[in-house]
């Protein structure tokens, strides 16, 4: 690769050098929207209590927390309740482009460091709250967390076996999914300010963002359709569509709806005649006899392992999936080769695993962003940065201002 190409390279992989952001953060949302700027080349500050963030403290998954969505930033730890903590937060804030918070409701207002204040003194920051209900309605008071999103929105309603009760999503999609859609809107305010020179108070709540995902379900509500229900796995108006079938080592899913789908894969088990089959001639008759369909399925694959029906479908262009453990998907060919698995360093120097972007720009590596710093631990370094002597430095500690 010539230089210049290099250097190409690494600029298209790093488009928010230069882009600075404070994140006030907790747990998942807002951090995750404040790692996806880092890994773009963003510049981040982690403001953190002087406890840390309370991810800190839950265990063993609020430490992966950590581990996943804080990567590449560096963390100051102050008492914001206090007059000198404010001060150096308003300091911090002079230098940035971008806040970041998704504290519970009216925390940062209380503090004074809400977007009417932030903007009012400088017009030009972009400011994202992440909320659990959005600032409009009568819980804009409530703290909201991703389970209570689901709940709410409808998610969990058409989540699990129809005789069942109703099941939350197995990971806290919810939370994930408004971390990305907050660095959209600021991916999006960013560009908007090139042209206007003005900055934007943007909000994105758990809600809304759980709606969202729901998309095309609702929409087919909205314009008359049924209230949908639970039926596990399968859709309701397609079959065979995301079903999950035995085989000899597992489960896989598979979907062969369209007719011309469903044709090649009769085709693909040696059961030509099943196309024919008044049951399952049609898209509408395998929807009306799906549990007849079901059994067949079963036993046209129950006698393969997982991967050879893979590999079988494959070969007819069937849509197919091997369910996976986790300890299977590492040793997948295909998320191998993807590169998202990145290797960090933690406090400690030990290594570990985490995931990258999980898209590629250009043609350079995927960005490997540091490690996710210990709770406060570039306080002092960041303060020397912005004037503060030794001396005031220890003075900040002292006064349990600075950890």
């Amino acid at each position: 690769m010539s230089s210049a190409s290099s250097r190409s390279s690494r600029s298209a992989a790093t488009p928010l050098a230069g882009v600075k952001v404070i994140d006030l953060g907790q747990y998942i949302a807002g951090p995750g929207a404040a790692m996806a700027l880092a890994e773009l080349g963003a510049t981040v500050i982690k403001v953190e209590p002087l406890a840390g963030d309370q991810a800190r403290h839950v265990g063993r998954y609020g430490e992966s927390m950590v581990r996943a969505y804080n990567r590449g930033k560096r963390s100051i730890a102050l008492d914001l309740k206090s007059e000198a903590g404010r001060d150096i937060a308003w300091r911090l804030i002079a230098g940035c482009d971008v806040v970041i918070q998704n504290l519970r409701p009216g925390a940062v207002e209380k503090l004074g460091l809400g977007p009417v204040d932030v903007r009012a003194r400088h017009p030009r920051v972009i400011y994202l709250s992440i909320s659990g209900f959005g600032g409009a309605g009568p819980s804009s008071e409530r703290p909201g967390y991703d389970i209570a999103a689901q709940a709410e929105s409808g998610l969990m309603a058409v989540t699990g076996e129809a005789d069942r009760p109703p099941q939350k999503v197995g990971v806290p999609i919810v939370d994930a999914a408004a971390a990305d859609l907050g660095a959209q809107a600021i991916l999006a305010a960013l560009y908007g300010r090139e042209r206007s020179g003005q900055g934007e108070t943007l909000e994105v709540s758990l809600l809304e963002t759980a709606l969202h995902l729901q998309a095309a379900t609702w929409c087919e509500y909205l314009g008359g359709g049924p209230e949908p229900t639970r039926i596990g796995h399968g859709q309701p108006h397609n079959a065979p569509a995301a079903e999950v079938v035995t085989t000899l080592d597992g489960h896989i899913v598979l979907s062969a709806y369209a007719e011309d789908h469903w044709k090649r894969f009769c085709l693909a088990i040696g059961r030509e005649e099943l196309a024919a089959d008044p049951r399952f001639a049609s898209n509408e008759q395998r929807v009306v006899h799906r549990a007849e369909l079901r059994e067949v399925l079963d036993q046209c694959l129950s006698g393969f392992t997982s991967e050879a029906c893979v590999a079988l479908l494959s070969q007819h262009q069937i849509v197919v999936g091997a369910v996976r453990r986790y300890r299977d998907v590492l040793t997948s060919a295909d998320v191998i080769a993807s590169g998202i698995l990145v290797d960090a360093a933690s406090v400690d120097g030990s290594p570990y695993r985490a995931l990258g972007l999980p898209y590629r720009i250009g043609d350079g590596p995927r960005p490997a962003p540091a490690a996710a710093p210990a709770c406060g631990a570039d306080g002092a370094e960041l303060l020397e940065e912005f004037g503060y002597s030794a001396h005031d430095i220890a003075a900040l500690r002292e006064a349990r201002v600075l950890l």
